[in-house]
């Protein structure tokens, strides 16, 4: 069976860990938010490296998609929103901020 290899070194070593059922089901709900195996998402946890849940990352684009949009209003309308969209563009980067700050 070959293993995979993540930077310079193969995964060449196995542990077993028990767990009881309801913990292996969390494990696996876990690693499939942040769409990883739930083998990466030990190592991740572990050595403390960053998990993004996949629903972040489609959140971050997302908010970065309507922020383009808010930003082509205000040009667009010669600031005659300015106020609102002003208002609108600080809540979406604040979101953005957030998001990024928690990968």
């Amino acid at each position: 069976m070959p293993f995979e290899t993540q930077g310079p070194e193969p995964l060449d070593a196995v542990i077993n860990v028990r767990l009881t059922a309801a913990e292996k089901a969390r494990l696996k709900e876990d690693a499939d938010l942040a769409g990883l195996s739930m083998s990466e998402l030990v190592r991740r946890r572990y050595f403390g490296r960053p998990i993004i849940a996949n629903a972040d990352a489609v959140m971050l684009k997302e908010l970065r998609r309507i922020g383009g949009l808010l930003k082509h209003i205000h040009n667009e309308s010669g600031g005659v929103y300015s106020k609102d969209t002003a208002g609108a563009l600080v809540a979406v980067k604040a979101y953005i901020e957030k998001l990024s700050h928690d990968r």
